[in-house]
């Protein structure tokens, strides 16, 4: 990797995170316990404000003379002695009222940022590997930054229990730090400690390289690089409340009270964050970032730098040895340990499982994603392999990485699995980190693994059950040569075949595909061509497009013309489609309606035996969000 590239990237990716709603949850915190308490404070005693001119306390030897100040005399000097101090600008670097305060403002600003940045870096680069080695929770750091902002909460609020933590808080400050200062950096590595999840996906090759011990300069440059651009406009507006503290008289003069506040929202933030209250307010707010962190995602530099999705390791390098839907065992090295899971549902209990944990059963992972035609038409298949054969020594787990973004929504999964009858684990890839330790690329995709360990088939796409059903029975007879297996399952193979279908098609900016006529970032008013070629989709009415999906404006309409004997639609948003059926002579065939709300999903417009051609013309209201089309 080129270290200057990869750290720019890191830079500019955590610019675009520390400008996204990323930020909300500390944001309370930075501005108030960094920015606000940070302020400069009148010294004691000095309740006025100096002038260039004469009065008490300074002198005038002549027109435009500097005033000196004559100031308390020094220790041991005789009484009524006093001595000249310098004047105030020259101590300062500034003139009239702003030169007035006494004290420094210090650097409790930068402290909490540099702590953030430390612990941020820190936990990303080996937290998986410390708490792996530990045997401890995946959240233990979560918990720990929010016990973190629960004890200094309180000891701004309690003064007494304040004192009690002064002095270990005040070993991680500078010697010569103001009092104020102090606990700002173990305060900033509490933040960084609960602002660990706005990693992302920029950081899907750091995740793996953590957790599989692969950690070298490069993978150190973009987490840092990335931690200090997350945190810089957090510093902006850290420095902001302090200027805005010190200029407004009611703040600067109440810093008590300032204090407790400050405490009162380091525990506001403790609690929402256990209760999982900042989630949805995340969720409430629009991403005005998204499109700018798709576009550093897709682009091909960063994506080659990076090496996203495809990251070789030692400890995944045997999968090149197993070959696309073989029709025989074969020895592919040792399974990669899931990693970077965000949730586990539908799980015994509800708790965590690892590959090791089940060492001697055999192991079906199936990568997914709920709003995939592919996968909806290969789950009814997993589902029955765990119905059919888990008593037998089967463990199915769904590996759930998201193609949009909202599949990342927990409870968007879990309605997903529901409404596709899932009965089986489902763990959240949400930084495709686990993709990426299997060096995965398709949805659907499924790895079976022996019960020493081993992966011994990989079959990414559709189709290929009857081999996929006949090597995991074989795997079963091996690791319990005894086993009575039941019948095999008798599921329909809906894999379409024959005619070349219209391939999937995509309207965001970043993953268009099969656009027939204009196509216009942001808000446009398209007219339908003339002509239009097979397989392709063409915009008419006001549209606007980013890098999630198209959304309708005033006479939305799409036109599209398929070969397939199934047609879907992702969408999202509230209001109605419809959708006008046409056979390949233009005869309308059939209408259908569906009103949309909720969480974005897959609406079926055409659904017929066989594989034909035509066009479907969509209408959608004002509001409606058009992710893509699909055809089986």
């Amino acid at each position: 990797m080129d270290l200057v590239v990869v750290a720019l990237v890191g830079l500019v990716g955590g610019l675009v995170t520390g400008i996204s709603p990323c930020i909300l949850p500390v944001l309370p915190v930075v501005l108030l316990s960094a920015g606000a308490q940070g302020a400069r404070t009148p010294a004691a005693g000095d309740g006025r404000r100096g002038r260039a001119g004469g009065g008490q306390g300074s002198r005038q030897a002549g027109g435009g003379a500097l005033p000196v100040t004559v100031g308390p005399a020094p220790r041991g000097a005789a009484a009524g002695v006093g001595v000249l101090e310098q004047p105030t600008f020259l101590r300062t670097g500034r003139v009239g009222d702003d030169a007035a305060d006494a004290r420094p403002p210090g650097a409790r600003p930068y402290l909490v940022i540099a702590g953030l940045v430390t612990s941020f870096s820190l936990a990303t680069l080996a937290g998986t590997v410390v708490l792996n080695a530990l045997g401890l929770p995946g959240d233990t750091l979560r918990w720990a930054g929010i016990l973190v902002l629960v004890v200094l909460g309180l000891g701004l609020l309690v003064p007494r229990f304040e004192h009690l933590l002064e002095k270990p808080f005040a070993r991680l400050a500078p010697k010569r730090a103001p009092g104020k200062d102090r606990g700002a950096f173990a305060l900033g590595l509490g933040l960084g400690a609960v602002y660990v999840p706005c990693a992302g996906p920029v950081l899907a090759a750091v995740t793996v390289a953590s957790a599989t011990g692969q950690v070298d300069a490069s993978t150190v440059v973009l987490t840092l690089t990335f931690a200090v651009g997350a945190a810089l406009p957090l510093l902006v507006l850290a420095l902001a409340g302090r200027r805005v503290t010190e200029r407004v008289a009611v703040l600067r003069t109440h810093q008590r009270a300032v204090r407790a506040v400050g405490g009162a929202v380091m525990l506001a933030l403790a609690a929402a964050l256990t209760l999982n209250v900042t989630d949805g307010l995340q969720r409430a707010l629009p991403s005005w970032a998204e499109g700018i962190q798709s576009r550093i995602a897709q682009d091909e530099r960063v994506q080659q730098e990076l090496n996203l999705g495809g990251l070789v390791t030692e400890e995944n390098a045997g999968l090149a040895e197993c070959h696309q839907g073989a029709t025989v065992l074969e020895d592919c090295g040792p399974a990669p340990e899931l990693r970077g899971i965000d949730a586990w549902l539908q799980t015994p209990d509800g708790r965590d499982l690892s590959l090791e944990e089940l060492r001697g059963k055999v192991v079906l992972l199936d990568f997914w994603a709920y709003s995939c035609i592919n996968c909806q038409r290969s789950v009814p298949h997993v589902q029955a392999w765990h119905e059919t054969y888990e008593d037998a020594g089967l463990v199915v787990l769904g590996i759930h990485t998201p193609e949009y973004a909202f599949e990342r929504e927990t409870d968007n999964v879990r309605d997903g699995a529901r409404r596709l009858g899932m009965t089986y684990p489902v763990a959240q890839d949400n930084s495709y980190a686990t993709w990426t330790a299997y060096r995965n690329r398709y949805w659907p995709a499924s790895y079976l693994i022996d019960a020493e360990g081993d992966v011994r088939h990989v079959h990414q796409g559709e189709g290929g059950y009857d081999v996929t059903e006949d090597l995991l029975r074989e795997l079963l007879e091996d690791a319990d040569p005894g086993v009575a297996l039941p019948a095999r399952t008798q599921v329909a193979d809906r894999t379409p075949r024959g005619a070349e279908l219209t391939p999937e098609t995509f309207l965001s900016v970043g993953k268009r595909t099969n656009v027939a006529g204009e196509y216009v970032e942001g808000e446009h008013a398209y007219t339908l061509p003339a002509e239009q070629d097979a397989d392709t989709v063409a915009f008419g009415g006001t549209w606007t497009t980013d890098y999630q999906a198209a959304t309708a404006g005033a006479d939305a309409v799409l036109r599209l013309r398929w070969t397939a004997s199934e047609v879907r639609t992702v969408v999202g948003g509230e209001g109605t489609v419809t959708a006008v059926v046409r056979d390949a002579d233009g005869t309308v065939v059939d209408r259908v309606t569906h009103e949309v709300a909720g969480a974005p999903r897959s609406y079926r417009l055409l659904a017929q035996p066989d594989v034909g051609t035509g066009t479907v013309e969509l209408e959608a209201t004002p509001g409606v969000q058009v992710y893509s089309f699909t055809f089986g």
